[in-house]
């Protein structure tokens, strides 16, 4: 039994709380429009200082805003009303792209209002952004051959505006290795993320080398995700824990820790948003709401970011807080901030 087990087994809270940044996150979700504000105060109090609202359909770009939006002004009635009193939410911050799974919904008009958006509104990053040939319709040479161009179109636009990317890759690792090295984007300039890391230990190194952290969620909290882990351990063991970051992927990719099952499911299903699927998940392709029927008492929230933390904690023999303080400073040459580390 490891350590974080049997702070789930004896129903106690998280042990201690290290400051974290949730590098990707989908908390603009209508999901989490009854309550995201109580969400946004409990990921505060479990150390979640900052969170990046990852963009997927032009349709819902306004809604990254929207989102931002209201946690900004929650965050200033309490310093308004609490002069001596901190934040008590996380900072919210933008990243715009057309999603590779959605490559039939996005059009040329979409890849034209996107780089006028840039221009207008400077993002954190783009993202997310890449290629997943998960389902055989993906697979498609006319699908395909649209996701490269798009994925293309929007590392070009990185590179114009001097921004890191946030990648999706889904059973496509090779194909996306190899535009990466052909393109003039520089993740060791430029910073980047390959968000929800699902490939092998090989692939894992070779983005790594290339410049990109890896981004770890809750998936590592699962046993059975053997080769996950060992693509983690692989990278570390070449390039240290310089290599990683955190993310909850919210609404997806519950911790296992944190999941409630009932009689109707095993574990926590991620939509087709999520790049690395849990064993007995089914992807889910909505037009309008892209997690509509989930359950929500295994919805993913920016809250439960911390059991990734302390689950790599134990995976790599790191000490919580060391791995925190590195994990801090990861996500910020990843997506080219100077966020001070609190104290």
């Amino acid at each position: 039994m490891t350590a974080t087990d049997s702070f789930l087994m004896s129903d106690q809270p998280l042990p201690s709380i290290f400051p974290i940044v949730d590098t990707h996150t989908h908390f603009d979700a209508p999901l989490f429009d009854s309550d995201r504000q109580l969400q946004a105060q409990e990921a505060y109090e479990n150390g979640v200082h900052h969170l990046a609202l990852v963009g997927y359909l032009y349709r819902h770009f306004d809604r990254l805003y929207d989102t931002q939006q209201a946690l900004d002004d929650l965050s200033q009635s309490v310093t308004t009303e609490n002069s001596d009193q901190l934040n008590l939410y996380p900072r919210a911050h933008i990243a715009l792209g057309l999603h590779p799974f959605y490559i039939e919904q996005h059009t040329e008009a979409h890849l034209l209002a996107m780089a006028q958006m840039l221009t207008k509104q400077r993002p954190l990053a783009i993202g997310e952004i890449g290629l997943d040939t998960y389902t055989d319709a993906m697979k498609q040479p006319e699908n395909f051959a649209k996701q490269q161009r798009f994925f293309s179109a929007q590392l070009d636009m990185a590179v114009n505006h001097q921004l890191p990317v946030m990648l999706h890759i889904r059973k496509a690792h090779a194909q996306a290795l190899a535009l990466l090295k052909a393109h003039d984007y520089d993740a060791h300039k430029l910073g980047g993320i390959a968000h929800s890391f699902s490939g092998g230990a090989q692939e894992a190194k070779a983005f790594v080398k290339l410049g990109f952290k890896l981004g770890v969620t809750g998936q590592v909290t699962n046993p059975n995700a053997k080769k996950l882990r060992y693509a983690i351990q692989a990278a570390v063991a070449d390039y240290g824990i310089g290599c990683l970051v955190i993310e909850t992927d919210c609404p997806d990719m519950t911790p296992t820790m944190c999941q409630t099952l009932d009689n109707s499911s095993s574990v926590s299903e991620p939509s087709a948003l999520g790049s690395a699927m849990l064993a007995s998940s089914v992807p889910r392709h909505r037009s309008h709401d892209e997690w509509g029927d989930r359950p929500a008492h295994n919805r993913n929230v920016p809250a439960n970011l911390p059991w990734v933390l302390l689950t790599l904690s134990e995976l790599l023999t790191v000490p919580p807080a060391e791995l925190a303080r590195q994990l801090w400073q990861n996500s910020c040459n990843a997506l080219q901030t100077t966020w001070q580390y609190p104290k």
